[in-house]
């Protein structure tokens, strides 16, 4: 079912050459299957004539606005405020590159259909260099490892979902690729689709090798905040615990192999400030207490700052409002 209207949000930067084409693809792909649209160009602070060219087509066109950021904010932070902007219940991303298919949108909705709330493009063919196919493929399998959210291509910009996941989705630093594990978190129903990718046309790619240390960096805090983001003594503590107990395991041998040697006269003497497992020990025992510490300290904040922060998240209610918009197409 075809809601009353599709939001698509487009993040650009320096990507002046393609957004007529990208426009003029969209609302081919909006007459052929009756889809009323609104297309929001968000310029991250470019420094080529991209602005220019949204001004121009919102101008000719009624479904096209633009929000222009005042510096390069990042993907992220361009997507929030395209998301904060949107008006239809079910909200599209893709590049400006020209790489993602518009066409492929009668199938995200097909997708949706199903009673999905996140559908994220998969680029099985992908044209890109071997030396960004390759770390990404190992990303990806990392995310699902350590997220249980198994899909093949996280990075895909080409993804849909249902509005009311901004609700509770909160994106900063370069977290766009994360969505779906965040969705995932507060129980909205993730999937997934084969898309195809096309070649680069105009411009060249904005993403450089420090965008994977990045990404897994990005992922450790993921995977804090969905699996800890409410207790997180569960895991500072344990590992603080593990320290602590290594460590103090360690003391406790050591002094009871310095008093037996000291009470057996043929027993050679062990000194203790002569044994380098003394002095790793006492850095565990330090790194646990730290660890404890800095557990304490995060259940304090959870407890203190999480407290407008709803721990759950609603699909429906009976005799009462309803909280999502997914059953709104």
């Amino acid at each position: 079912m075809t809601p009353d209207l599709l939001s698509i949000v487009i993040p650009v930067y320096n990507e002046s050459e393609s957004l007529k084409l990208l426009y003029s693809e969209l609302a081919d792909v909006a007459s052929e299957n009756a889809y009323v649209i609104e297309v929001i160009f968000v310029d991250d602070g470019s420094t080529d004539s991209s602005w220019q060219v949204i001004e121009q087509l919102a101008k000719e066109h009624r479904d096209v606005r633009g929000i222009r950021l005042r510096r390069n904010f990042g993907k992220a932070a361009a997507l929030n405020a395209g998301f904060d902007a949107v008006n239809g219940p079910l909200v599209f991303t893709l590049d400006a590159d020209l790489q993602d298919d518009p066409h492929e949108i009668p199938r995200f909705l097909e997708a949706m259909d199903n009673q999905l709330d996140v559908v994220s493009g998969w680029k099985r063919v992908r044209h890109d260099p071997w030396h960004k196919v390759g770390p990404s493929r190992v990303f990806n399998w990392l995310v699902g490892r350590m997220t249980g959210v198994r899909l093949h291509d996280h990075n895909c910009g080409f993804k849909c979902y249902r509005s009311g996941v901004f609700d509770e989705v909160h994106l900063y630093g370069e977290m766009h690729r994360f969505v779906p594990v965040l969705a995932s978190a507060h129980g909205w129903r993730v999937g997934e689709i084969e898309v195809n990718h096309r070649a680069r046309e105009f411009g060249h790619s904005k993403y450089g090798a420090a965008r994977f240390i990045k990404g897994l960096l990005d992922l450790l805090t993921v995977y804090f905040l969905t699996g800890f983001g409410q207790r997180p003594l569960h895991l500072l503590g344990s590992i603080g615990l593990l320290f602590f107990v290594l460590g103090g395991g360690g003391i406790f041998v050591l002094t009871v192999l310095w008093i037996v040697s000291r009470s057996i006269a043929s027993m050679p003497v062990v000194n203790l400030h002569e044994r380098a497992v003394f002095y790793y020990s006492i850095v565990a025992v330090l790194l646990g207490t730290q660890f404890m510490t800095a557990g304490f300290l995060a259940e304090l904040i959870t407890a203190h700052f999480g407290r407008d922060r709803k721990p759950y998240s609603v699909s429906q209610r009976v005799n009462g409002s309803e909280f999502n918009k997914q059953d709104a197409d």
